[in-house]
């Protein structure tokens, strides 16, 4: 009796190693992948409570791919590295700008990147009577000018407001049409994707794009090390190969920015 009931204890033992061992590691098959995002028409937004948009459309094609629940988790913008770091995320998925730079490092030193996906530049915008004020960069100097902190943006913006202006820092990129429309600003810096989707309409109509800035693209930010971004790469190229991203892109009018490098992250 007593080897049959150390076998049979042994035997559970193993089983319960087993389980924890593929529920921690692996492929991650079957676990949640959480998404770090921001509200940002028409990457990642809100519609009725329900999450939507091309870059949430984009991850749960992905999670059907590796067979992971999506799990999309607002945060800070500025906090997102540390987010990132920390484990409260498993990745930077909206609209995230793999070419700028925080605090001075390139972002591709900071994390790993995926391989891009989308072009995009930054503009300025600002109230349509104040348009004829603003028609370059030069412009910008000693205004004061909103921008989401730690965003591409932001850091456009401090290059070109010099020592003698100023950049509020907003904790979402939606939050810069509140300043200028209050007139806490002269104007601000956001993706040209945000802004051909919000400004001259709504609330917004008095809102204009004055000039767009350097061109940048989109992809998706990981843990240094993290094999899930060679996963999700692979499944990129597969829905790009499907047409599933293009078919995508088409539904939110993205079509003309889709742009697929393998060769970037890398």
């Amino acid at each position: 009796m007593k080897k049959i009931f150390c076998t049979t204890l042994i035997c559970f033992m193993l089983v319960g190693v087993l389980f924890a061992f593929s529920s921690c590691g692996g492929d991650k098959g079957g676990e949640v992948f959480t998404c770090g995002v921001t509200e940002y028409e028409p990457m990642n937004w809100r519609d009725g409570g329900e999450w939507t948009g091309f870059d949430t459309e984009f991850a749960l094609l992905v999670g059907e791919k590796l067979g992971m629940e999506i799990n999309f988790q607002i945060i800070e913008w500025s906090q997102k590295f540390a987010e990132l770091e920390s484990g409260a995320i498993d990745a930077i998925w909206n609209g995230f700008t793999a070419t700028a730079s925080e605090n001075g490092v390139p972002r591709l030193q900071l994390c790993d990147m995926s391989y891009s996906y989308m072009t995009n530049t930054q503009c300025f915008i600002t109230r349509k009577d104040r348009l004829a004020e603003f028609s370059s960069e030069a412009d910008l100097e000693g205004k004061i000018v909103a921008a989401e902190a730690g965003s591409a943006g932001e850091s456009e913006a401090l290059d070109y407001v010099g020592e003698t202006g100023t950049v509020i820092g907003v904790s979402a990129q939606i939050n810069t049409f509140m300043e200028i429309m209050a007139g806490a600003c002269d104007g601000g810096v956001i993706d040209v994707i945000l802004a051909q989707q919000r400004t001259g309409t709504g609330d917004y109509a008095d809102l204009v794009i004055a000039f767009e800035l350097n061109p940048e693209v989109y992809a998706i930010g990981f843990r240094k090390g993290d094999p899930l971004r060679d996963k999700v790469n692979k499944a990129m190229l597969e829905l790009y190969e499907e047409g599933a991203l293009e078919e995508l892109a088409a539904k939110y009018e993205l079509e003309d920015k889709l742009l697929v490098d393998k060769n970037f992250g890398n």
